[in-house]
């Protein structure tokens, strides 16, 4: 997360906007959170709804998500052989 001025965001927007490839950009107006600045990936992701499982994690009830993955055999992954 990155937090920028409004007249830093001004002076520099490609600064601002390497930031978001990495987390959401807040602007502040007067030192308060005014505009939030978003990958369009973290955009896209936000609107559809699609939850990671980080996000499911961070709720309150995280300790209750069901995270069943597949084994890596069952998808054709083999161990590497390293002898």
């Amino acid at each position: 997360m990155t937090v920028m001025s409004s007249r830093e965001f001004n002076q520099d927007t490609g600064k601002a906007k390497r930031a978001a490839e990495n987390g959401p950009v807040f602007i502040t107006d007067r030192g308060r959170p005014g505009h939030v600045l978003l990958s369009i990936d973290d955009y896209r992701r936000l609107i559809s709804g699609e939850k990671t499982l980080a996000d499911l994690l961070a709720m309150p009830s995280g300790e209750d998500v069901e995270f069943d993955p597949p084994k890596l055999s069952d998808i054709g992954v083999k161990p590497a052989d390293l002898g």
